[in-house]
């Protein structure tokens, strides 16, 4: 029996669940949306907020905290950078769930798993209009 054992196995081993887990938080942080199965969804959504809050912390035991887990130097980079920044004042809530549909192949329930604010990427490429062109013509 599994009394007092919390998480899920996922029909795998502890090491390959343990790689996925790190794999989808790697890649969560990173590009900020991932759609996977409910159940990795749920599992890794405390696991990010958790590395957040680490970036949130942003001194240097936080830092090699977070490289232990996170993959790559860039997204830890990022993390600290700019995921955490943009989270200043929320204490905890930093992701959420979206369940999206059921998977063909097999029908598992699927979900989207995304940070809570996400970068303005509308406001990154947008072009000037003509008004935002009128007011800074008039403050110079």
């Amino acid at each position: 029996m599994r009394h007092k054992k919390d998480g899920r196995q996922l029909g795998r081993n502890t090491g390959h669940r343990r790689a996925l887990f790190k794999s989808l938080v790697t890649s969560l942080l990173d590009i900020e949306r991932i759609e996977t199965t409910e159940a990795k969804a749920k599992e890794i959504s405390s696991i990010a907020e958790k590395m957040i809050t680490l970036g949130k912390r942003d001194d240097l035991h936080a830092r090699r905290q977070a490289l232990a887990y996170i993959r790559t130097k860039e997204v830890v980079a990022k993390l600290f950078d700019d995921v955490a920044k943009r989270f200043d004042g929320r204490n905890g809530g930093y992701t959420r769930i979206i369940k999206t549909r059921n998977r063909l192949g097999d029908g598992a329930p699927m979900a989207m798993v995304e940070l809570v604010v996400m970068k303005k990427k509308e406001q990154e490429g947008k072009k000037e209009t003509k008004m935002e062109k009128a007011k800074v013509a008039k403050s110079a």
